[in-house]
Parts: structure tokens; C-alpha cells; sequence
């Protein structure tokens, strides 16, 4: 019952960000087209790169299509629902986040109600035109289990992102300021992360296996997608980022149970 009323509830925030959003739609429609176009013009980038290579450490162009689509679904996902948090330092400074510890309510639905980044959807239609172009360009042999691994890999995606954008609302009880420490993993993942993370080398590889699990919802599950491998328990890998997503709670719990306001 309690999750059905916060779900109810952020659709009402959802609904309220979005009508603001909608009240000027010519600016609305140049954001959509803008961010949409930025988005296309790393794709056109992988493209250009494929024009003198036919594979990169054995990954070919298509291959290479689907892990772009990947991250980028993911990354917007993330941003469309968890750019609440991405924001928090100027909640903080403001004193808005001290009025939400006063309202009968989730924390977290509130930041995450804060901030529905409708606009976000201009990068979503390049990362579904890419992922439909991976699909005519690569080798896959597409079926239930290779359509559920692709689905993990973006739901996984979406929960790692979110997590580190918790995690970087975070430090902001501690430093009132955001960090730029989370954006090289967020925004530094999001650009990497369109190619296999095994071309950057075994220590890139071991970093985020150990560390911040991007192989989890990244390299693991492309290989069994790929053929690479038969390991069909690579495509469950993507559930590992629940782990991940608690920590990132825990650090949450500590940071609000030793927030001190700044005032307003």
C-alpha cells in the first residue's frame, strides 16, 4: 500500500513538472531538438571512427551500436527520473531541503519529484535510433534470453547512474557544494562507456569491476549478448548493481541522519 501511494504521488509530481515544463513549448521543442542533436553527434562520431577500422579489438561497428544504446538509455533514464539529485547542493544552500525533512513524506521521492527532466526524452530517440541500428548491424542472434539481457543491461544501467548521483547528493550534507569527483564517474562512464570497457586496458577492467561496477551492466552481459561466451549467468550480472544501489542508500541515511543546516 505504501508503495503504491508514493508511486501515485510522484506520478503527481511527474505530472506538475512536466505541465510547467509544457508552458512554453517552442522553448521546450528547441531543448528536445537540441539535446537530441548532440546526442546523434556522438553517434555520427562512432561512425566516422568505423570509416578506417572494421573492429576495434574485435568489436565491430554494430557491436559497437548496441553498447552505445545501452549506456545512453541508461544515462537518460537516469537523468529523466534522478536529476533531483544532481542539483541537491543548491536545495541545501537554499534551505529547501530542510522543508522537506518537515513534510510527512520519502526524502528521496521528494528530491526525485523535484526534478522531472521531461527534455531528456531528445537523447532517449538517439539511443532507441541506435539501438535499432545495432540490432540491423550486428550478429546477434536475438531471442527471449537475448532480449532479457539487453532490458537487464538498461534497467541496471539506470539503477547504477541513479545510484552515483545519489551518492553525489551525498557529499553535499558534508561539503554543501556538489563534487566534480562523481562526474568524472557519471559523465566520464556515460562517454567511455559506449565502447566495451575491455579495450581501455586490464586495469580500467579491474576498476570498474571492484570499485564502481560498471562491468556489471556494461562488459559482462555484452560478452553472452555478443556470442563471446556461453556464460548464460553473465546476463544476471546487471542484478549485482542492487548491491551497489544499498550502498549508495546507506551513504544517503548517514549523510540526512548528520545533516546540520546552512540556512537560507
Amino acid at each position: 500500500m505504501e508503495i503504491k501511494k508514493n508511486i501515485k504521488l510522484y506520478m503527481k509530481y511527474a505530472s506538475v513538472c512536466t505541465q510547467s515544463v509544457m508552458q512554453y513549448k517552442v522553448s521546450f521543442l528547441l531543448m528536445i531538438i537540441g539535446r537530441f542533436l548532440l546526442a546523434f553527434c556522438e553517434l555520427i562520431a562512432i561512425k566516422f571512427l568505423f570509416y578506417g577500422f572494421t573492429q576495434i579489438k574485435g568489436y565491430t561497428y554494430g557491436d559497437i551500436l548496441l553498447c552505445f544504446s545501452v549506456i545512453q538509455m541508461s544515462f537518460t533514464f537516469a537523468e529523466l527520473f534522478g536529476n533531483g539529485f544532481k542539483v541537491f547542493s543548491g536545495m541545501v544552500r537554499s534551505g529547501e531541503f530542510d522543508r522537506m525533512m518537515l513534510r510527512p513524506c520519502s526524502l528521496i521521492l521528494q528530491v526525485m519529484g523535484s526534478r522531472f527532466e521531461v527534455g531528456r526524452t531528445g537523447p532517449l530517440l538517439t539511443a532507441f535510433f541506435t539501438l535499432v541500428l545495432g540490432i540491423r548491424h550486428s550478429q546477434v542472434t536475438w531471442n527471449l534470453m537475448t532480449v532479457w539481457t539487453i532490458a537487464a543491461m538498461t534497467i541496471g544501467g539506470t539503477l547504477l547512474f541513479m545510484g552515483l548521483f545519489v551518492l553525489e547528493a551525498s557529499f553535499c550534507f558534508f561539503s554543501i557544494e556538489d563534487t566534480s569527483l562523481i562526474n568524472v564517474l557519471t559523465y566520464g562512464a556515460k562517454t567511455h562507456g559506449k565502447y566495451p570497457i575491455d579495450i581501455y586496458g586490464k586495469g580500467i577492467l579491474r576498476f570498474c569491476t571492484y570499485v564502481i561496477p560498471y562491468t556489471l551492466i556494461q562488459y559482462y552481459p555484452l560478452q553472452f549478448l555478443l556470442g563471446k561466451t556461453r556464460s548464460w549467468y553473465l546476463a544476471l550480472c546487471p542484478f549485482g548493481i542492487v548491491v551497489f544501489l544499498l550502498f549508495c542508500y546507506l551513504i544517503w541515511r548517514f549523510g540526512v541522519k548528520n545533516y546540520k543546516s546552512c540556512g537560507s
